[in-house]
C-alpha cells in the first residue's frame, strides 16, 4: 500500500480508503461481526489505515465494531465519521446540518467509536436550509475543542463547497480538506467542476460506490449464466432498474473486456483507472463484505495501465463538453478575450487530469 497526502491536511493515508456500511446487519446489506473482523484485518494487515464510516450507518453497529476494531491502536488509524442524515425520524433535530444536530451526533460517534477524536469528520450531506456561517463555525469550534483534526463534506454541489471554504478562509475558520462524492466509471458527473475545484482548493475526493454498487465486478455480464449472491441483492435492490440499464451494462461489459486482457479483475480495473484520474489525491472508499471481495479490490494496487488503456477506458463515458467549456475553448471566445496575443494558459483544463 501506498500512501497520499490528504489535500491540504498534511494527514497521510492509504490510497485506498476502507468504507465499513456493510459493518453490520441491520440495513440487509452488511455482514455479522466475525466477518467484518475478517476484513479490518486484512485491511490493516495489507497497510490500510484510513477507515471510514457514519453514525447511521447499520445503526450505529458500524461505528461499535470500528471503534472495538480499532482500540487496539487508535493513533495509528486516520479515523473517518460522518453526521447529518437522520438518526431518529421522529426527532426532526436528529437530522441536517445544523449546530445542534453536529453537536449530538459527535458525541453519540465519540463513544461508540470509543475515542476522544476524529481525524477527519464529514458533513454527510448539503442539507440545504442550516446557513454556512452556522456549519462552518459550528465545525471549526469542534476542531478547536480538539474532538476534530481535520473537517470533509460530502454529496454537495461544487459551488457550496467554494463558498464554504471562502468564508471559512476569510474568517480564520477550518476548511474542507476534501470531498467525498458519487464517482465511477459510470457516474462521471463531477468531473465537470469538483475536480477543478479540489485542484483550486488543494482538496483531495474520495468516491464512494466506486464499482457501482458492485456492476464494475463483471458479476452483472450479460452473459454470466450464474449472478452471484451479490448480483441478486442489487438486481432486487430499489436502485437496480436504474443501474442495469443497457448502457452501464455495455459498459461494464467492456470494461471486463479489457480486463481480461490485462490479466487482472473487472473490479481491480475499475478502481485502478479511478486511482490514476487525476494528479489531485484521489482515494477509492472501498466496501466489502467478505475477506474475498476485499482480497480481490486491494489488487487494484498492483494494476498498472498504460496511456492506452486509459483513454480507451476514458472514452467508454467521456462527458458531452457543456457551457461555458465549449465557449472556453472555442477559437471565437480566445480572439475575442485576448486579440492576436494569446496567453499559454489552459482556459479549458482537462477533467480528471
Amino acid at each position: 500500500m501506498k500512501y497520499k497526502v490528504l489535500g491540504r491536511s498534511g494527514l497521510k493515508v492509504s490510497e485506498l480508503c476502507l468504507g465499513t456500511m456493510t459493518f453490520g446487519e441491520e440495513f440487509g446489506i452488511g455482514a455479522p461481526e466475525a466477518e467484518c473482523r475478517a476484513v479490518f484485518d486484512g485491511f490493516t494487515a495489507a497497510g490500510g489505515n484510513f477507515l471510514d464510516t457514519a453514525d447511521m450507518y447499520n445503526a450505529g453497529t458500524s461505528e461499535r465494531m470500528l471503534g472495538e476494531f480499532a482500540a487496539r491502536d487508535r493513533d495509528y488509524f486516520v479515523l473517518a465519521s460522518k453526521y447529518s442524515l437522520s438518526t431518529r425520524p421522529d426527532d426532526p433535530n436528529a437530522g441536517g446540518s445544523h449546530r445542534k444536530n453536529l453537536a449530538q451526533s459527535l458525541n453519540a460517534t465519540l463513544r461508540r467509536l470509543q475515542t476522544d477524536y476524529l481525524d477527519l469528520y464529514w458533513v454527510h450531506g448539503w442539507d440545504g436550509s442550516t446557513d454556512l456561517t452556522e456549519i462552518m463555525r459550528a465545525l471549526d469550534d469542534q476542531v478547536r475543542a480538539g474532538k476534530i483534526l481535520h473537517i470533509g463534506i460530502s454529496n454537495a454541489p461544487a459551488w457550496i463547497v467554494a463558498a464554504a471554504n471562502t468564508l471559512a478562509t476569510e474568517r480564520n475558520m477550518t476548511p474542507f480538506t476534501a470531498m467525498q462524492l458519487h464517482y465511477n466509471l459510470l457516474e462521471r458527473s463531477i468531473e465537470r467542476d469538483h475536480f477543478t475545484l479540489a485542484h483550486a482548493h488543494d482538496m483531495a475526493i474520495l468516491p464512494w460506490s466506486p464499482l457501482a454498487g458492485g456492476l464494475l465486478t463483471g458479476k452483472f455480464d450479460r452473459g454470466a449464466t450464474s449472478p452471484d449472491l451479490d448480483a441478486a441483492r442489487l438486481s432486487n435492490s430499489p436502485r437496480g432498474a436504474q443501474v442495469l440499464q443497457d448502457r452501464n451494462l455495455e459498459v461494464a461489459e467492456a470494461v471486463s473486456a479489457h480486463a481480461r486482457e490485462l490479466g487482472c479483475s473487472t473490479a481491480q480495473l475499475a478502481l485502478a483507472w479511478m486511482m490514476r484520474r487525476s494528479a489531485e489525491c484521489v482515494v477509492p472508499i472501498i466496501g466489502a463484505r467478505n475477506a474475498a471481495q476485499l482480497s480481490d479490490n486491494l489488487g487494484a494496487v498492483d494494476v498498472a495501465l498504460d496511456t492506452d488503456v486509459l483513454e480507451r477506458l476514458d472514452a467508454l463515458t467521456a462527458l458531452d463538453v457543456e457551457y461555458p467549456h465549449t465557449l472556453y475553448a472555442s477559437e471565437f471566445f480566445s480572439a475575442m478575450m485576448y486579440g492576436e496575443v494569446r496567453p499559454s494558459i489552459e482556459l479549458d483544463r482537462p477533467w480528471g487530469r
